[in-house]
């Protein structure tokens, strides 16, 4: 939590989950928080698989192409198709029926454009929590609590939610962090090499970190497309940490993740 004498903290409701701000500034903030959740709804607009006029939506339906929209609809596509690629596949924006689904991406792509927001005003010291999943802005206080809690793989409603273990990101070059899983949403990250969605039954949660909120949330998906094998692979991946959640309870890490565990 983040307090003072110009403390400011906005929850915007978008994209079916809930953008938390939090930070401290001297200027003027409100028109940049209003301009930054404008860009999450314009996001959600242009992206939304459940908004039958959103282009993502049309493209569904055969009714037009990525070369007669919105450029930006091309950009995620390529982004998508990079993600891919540095993934060795386990990340892919096409779903079981072959359309195109850019969900895995876009939650934290938009987060990020509407943290840019913030950043470009000379507002650098502010947390950006969008729907559990956590970026910390370079100016933050260094007397803030940098602990992020990842909760345990429940869900929220369960009498048995809480906090499956906390991680301290201050003095760490890292600064998001993303968590995958079923307990809220159900099982809605397929297997891309299989065509279906088994990966909810090899894992029940993943939670990476890294430097920005976008690597953090791409791996996340990936990994637990991937099942508990993922963790061979994450340990190649430069700059990124990452826990998982086995199906029967227990927890398996990459090699320096216990280093962000938070002490006290």
């Amino acid at each position: 939590m983040i307090t003072g004498s110009h403390h400011f903290e906005h929850t915007e409701i978008c994209m079916g989950t809930v953008f938390k701000f939090q930070g401290r500034t001297d200027l003027p903030h409100g028109p940049h928080i209003s301009a930054a959740c404008d860009e999450l709804h314009w996001a959600d607009r242009m992206f939304s698989t459940y908004k039958p006029e959103s282009p993502i939506a049309r493209l569904a339906r055969g009714e037009t192409s990525v070369a007669a929209e919105d450029p930006i609809v091309d950009e995620i596509w390529n982004q998508c198709e990079q993600w891919e690629q540095a993934t060795d596949g386990w990340f892919s924006a096409f779903a079981p029926d072959n359309t195109f689904d850019p969900s895995g991406l876009v939650k934290t792509w938009a987060a990020m454009r509407a943290a840019k927001i913030l950043l470009e005003a000379g507002i650098d010291d502010f947390t950006l929590n969008a729907g559990g999943d956590v970026f910390i802005a370079d100016g933050a206080s260094a007397d803030i609590d940098w602990r992020i809690g990842i909760h345990k793989p429940v869900s929220m409603a369960s009498a048995e939610a809480g906090t499956l273990t906390v991680i301290d990101l201050k003095d760490t070059p890292f600064r998001a962090m993303a968590t995958s899983g079923v307990a809220e949403r159900g099982k809605h990250i397929w297997n891309p090499k299989a065509g279906d969605k088994a990966a909810a039954d090899q894992l029940l949660q993943v939670s990476v970190v890294a430097r920005d909120l976008v690597t953090a949330d791409v791996w996340a998906t990936a990994a637990f497309a991937e099942g508990p094998a993922c963790l061979a692979r994450l340990e190649w991946v430069p700059d990124l940490e990452a826990i998982i959640v086995l199906p029967d309870g227990d927890l398996a890490a990459t090699s320096g993740f216990q280093a962000l565990l938070a002490r006290g």
